[in-house]
């Protein structure tokens, strides 16, 4: 597991439980401490050492155990020479404030670093630790008992590794967890965000690619013939490569987390009904609006009728031949917003130049679904083809 980044402020919040626990136990110690020999206070510099190391332990791990190694051997060392026997040891020779931090230091240690790092860095703590029951002096020696035997010692010290590695292997276990889950989210919401602009792409950019495409076909079409009419659609090609430009800048805007307004973009007012009849002005198709709107329709709901009407014309024009009527139908009722798209297409459907992606139902469904209605569509009995759509708005 990486170590976390953490600030001083972080790390306070994190290991406050431990510093008043070694406080207590520190307390305890100087309590002993005060009523035996004034040179019982040469355990205290290497205690004192081991638990602050034990506090910073989540910032360097591995650095962190084997300076507490170090300062367990220099406590060791010290005690030697002044020959003062540390108050009451339990762990080796390590009193019992030495031996809660370094157990605290061994779980952070194996939750948080690699396994070698963490097997090293054990084993120095272990060495360390049954090392200071010979180096320092014998705390039982002149009483009439006569200590706890080395086998007892060892296993005493055994249980005590084995709760912190356990400890350690625990919430190394819980983060890897939480790391996943986290992991997992965040696929979620890229692969979310990645469906939305794809929709947004689809039902915006190729709504007036399509349009150039289909008027550049048409000035085709009669440019031999009337090259008049031809230059007519020149403007109409124009400004829908304009709308195509702004609404690519929009989308730009939108992933630098930054809003570009489109220039002649349709988007939705509070006006549903004059926001739905400019997208059916703009498709030059020969549309009849029909509009119940007894009830609000919250703006959020507004975007996605008006992606799917802007996309079912889209559909008409790209894919059907012969179009003399398209109805488009917005009404409320029930607490739902209706949509309902109908072309009278005759002929073989057209494939559009470039072909089609076949992305264009699946994200109208998408932006139903989640808003949780329901989408169909399909072709109409005899000629032409039909888009429903039904979007709950009562909450």
């Amino acid at each position: 597991m990486k170590p976390p980044h953490l600030g001083w402020r972080a790390l306070a919040r994190r290991q406050w439980p431990l510093v008043l626990a070694l406080l207590f136990l520190g307390f305890l110690e100087v309590i002993s401490a005060s009523g035996g020999e004034p040179a019982q206070w040469w355990q205290f510099p290497g205690a004192v050492a081991v638990c602050a190391l034990a506090v910073l332990t989540p910032l360097r791990p591995f650095d962190t155990a084997l300076a507490a190694a170090a300062a367990v051997l220099a406590g060791s060392v010290l005690l030697r020479i002044v020959d003062v026997p540390p108050s009451v040891p339990i762990a080796g020779g390590l009193v019992i404030s030495e031996t809660a931090a370094l157990m605290a230091l061994i779980a952070i240690l194996v939750r948080q670093e690699s396994r070698w790092r963490a097997l090293v860095a054990v084993l120095a703590l272990i060495a360390v630790t049954a090392a200071s029951r010979w180096i320092r002096p014998d705390y039982y020696e002149g009483l009439d008992y006569s200590g706890p035997s080395l086998w007892s010692s060892l296993i005493t010290g055994s249980v005590m590794l084995v709760l912190s590695l356990g400890t350690g292997l625990y919430f190394r276990s819980r983060d890897r967890e939480r790391t996943r889950g986290v992991e997992a989210e965040i696929l979620e919401a890229q692969h979310a965000e990645r469906m939305a602009l794809a929709r947004e792409l689809h039902d915006v950019v190729a709504h007036y690619v399509t349009s150039i495409v289909v008027h550049s076909q048409a000035a085709e079409a009669v440019l031999e013939l009337n090259p008049d009419a031809a230059r007519e659609v020149l403007p109409v090609i124009t400004n829908s490569g304009t709308e195509a430009l702004a609404a690519m800048r929009r989308l730009v805007g939108t992933l630098r987390g930054s809003e570009v307004a489109g220039h002649g973009e349709v988007d939705s007012t509070s006006d549903l009904a004059e926001d739905v009849r400019a997208v059916a002005d703009q498709s030059n198709l020969p549309v009849h609006l029909e509009f119940d709107l007894t009830d609000q329709v919250p703006p959020e709901f507004e975007r996605s009728v008006l992606r799917l009407v802007q996309e079912s014309l889209t559909n008409s024009r790209k894919h059907a031949s012969d179009v003399s009527r398209v109805d488009v139908s917005v009404t409320t009722g029930s607490g739902s917003v209706h949509v309902r798209i109908a072309d009278d297409g005759r002929g073989t459907r057209q494939v559009p130049i470039g072909g089609s992606g076949g992305y264009g139902l699946v994200g109208m469904r998408e932006r139903v679904e989640l808003l949780g209605g329901a989408f169909t569509a399909g072709k109409r009995p005899g000629d032409g083809w039909e888009v429903r759509a039904s979007i709950p708005i009562a909450r």
